[in-house]
């Protein structure tokens, strides 16, 4: 287990329970916590935990033997297949992740499966190229979505697991404490209004279905209604299946044009994110952008900015900008922010930086040490749509050249963005 991080709806963990019962043997369930991961401080690791607590218990009850192992996650889990029959993995997207699923396969004595779970449509069967926007992969999706969103009944397990246990397996009691004795970047703490686990995002997910999903049509740009659905960093961890989510969205009392509207970013925008990253292995680099965004900004890279500001004063919301301010400091404080004011806090980067390969890594850094749901494939995507990828081009301007623009002017226009100033900062 490493992706889909959760006891139900798991098509990996129902593979190998199907295994452990045509072998006749017991499961044991492996999730290796690694120190190192990539960009992950206190935060990212505080949430994943409490999902994983919450897994080990629905693991417990149901028979399995669940092993938390502390290092480096290939190397644990070639160590533990040893002595496995079969072995079943999840699937990641991101190229460490390939990495070490490929280094498993290769290096385990048995047969090893990657079970595909975290999309509604496996990647490959959405597309075999690397589409160049959501118009173009979304007819491919929304037809075969259908196909793939079964609610299987989970089987029991013959054998219940005894003896599994190892010396090396890990306790988790004091998520705080274990975190601490991680020795990882303990600069951004947990926040206090989100908590990790499949628990937690089926409150979230019922909320929205009974109130926020009527609305969402019409109202999920709103910074301060905010009718949306609060779920990705649920998702992110895999604490909650997206087919759950789809299926709850796909039967709510809710108007046809908000459902297709939140079916059109849950689905097609989601997974188009997926299908980039599968596709692009420089997913992570300014040279991913499409060539004609990656001209146009070569072109204005001398144009005059308004001001200029340092990672250190973006970091910190030191621009003379209160709603970018606003938005970088809820970042900061609740590891979340609203997808529109996503947008116009990475377009004012680009306004802001003197290049925009520097744009691209501030942006990127900061989306990823902040908030819960970064250093997944949405965020390689949407810091990419920043820069034009998805997207295309517009009238021409200073800066930006034919790349989409957002001003204040824009927020000011649609939405009471004082009084989201004033949440902000009284968080």
């Amino acid at each position: 287990m490493q992706h889909s991080q959760r006891a139900d709806e798991n098509p990996a963990l129902e593979r190998a329970v199907a295994h452990a019962n045509a072998c006749n043997l017991p499961l044991l369930v492996l999730f290796v916590v690694d120190p190192a991961y990539p960009e992950a401080n206190a935060r990212h690791y505080t949430f994943m935990l409490e999902g994983l607590k919450e897994t080990m218990a629905a693991l417990r009850r149901r028979g399995a033997h669940m092993a938390l192992r502390l290092g480096n996650p290939p190397e644990i889990a070639v160590k533990v297949a040893q002595k496995a029959a079969v072995v079943v993995t999840d699937r990641g997207y991101l190229r460490h992740l390939v990495e070490w699923r490929a280094a498993l396969a290769d290096a385990a004595p048995c047969l090893v499966e990657a079970v595909e779970g975290d999309v509604i449509v496996p990647v490959e069967s959405a597309s075999r190229k690397r589409e160049s926007a959501a118009r173009t992969i979304r007819r491919k999706l929304t037809s075969a979505a259908s196909d793939f969103c079964h609610d299987d009944q989970p089987e029991p397990l013959h054998q219940a697991a005894r003896g599994l246990d190892s010396e090396a397996d890990v306790a988790l009691g004091d998520i705080g404490q274990f975190v601490a004795e991680l020795g990882c970047d303990d600069s951004v703490p947990a926040v206090k209004d989100w908590s990790g686990g499949t628990k937690a995002a089926r409150k979230r997910l019922a909320a929205f279905v009974a109130d926020g999903l009527a609305r969402y049509g019409e109202g999920r740009s709103d910074i301060v209604a905010r009718n949306v659905s609060h779920l990705s960093p649920y998702l992110h961890f895999g604490q909650i299946a997206p087919m759950e989510v789809y299926r709850a969205a796909m039967a709510a009392d809710a108007p046809a044009a908000s459902k297709d509207s939140f079916i059109d970013e849950f689905l097609v925008r989601r997974e188009l994110a997926v299908n980039f990253v599968y596709h692009t292995p420089d997913y992570d680099q300014y040279s991913c952008l499409p060539d004609w965004a990656k001209a146009t900004l070569d072109a204005h890279r001398n144009d005059r900015r308004e001001a200029t500001y340092t990672r250190s004063a973006l970091e910190n919301s030191k621009t003379d900008d209160p709603y970018w301010n606003a938005a970088m400091r809820e970042m900061r404080v609740t590891g979340y922010l609203h997808n529109h004011l996503r947008m116009y806090w990475g377009k004012r980067i680009l306004a802001w930086s003197r290049t925009p390969q520097t744009a691209y890594a501030d942006a990127l850094y900061l989306n990823n040490k902040y908030l819960l749901d970064g250093r997944d494939a949405n965020s390689y995507a949407n810091i990419g749509w920043l820069f034009g990828l998805h997207d295309r081009g517009w009238p021409e301007r200073e800066v930006f050249g034919k790349v989409r623009s957002m001003t204040s002017g824009g927020l000011k226009r649609k939405f009471d963005v004082d009084a989201y100033v004033a949440w902000a900062q009284a968080l």
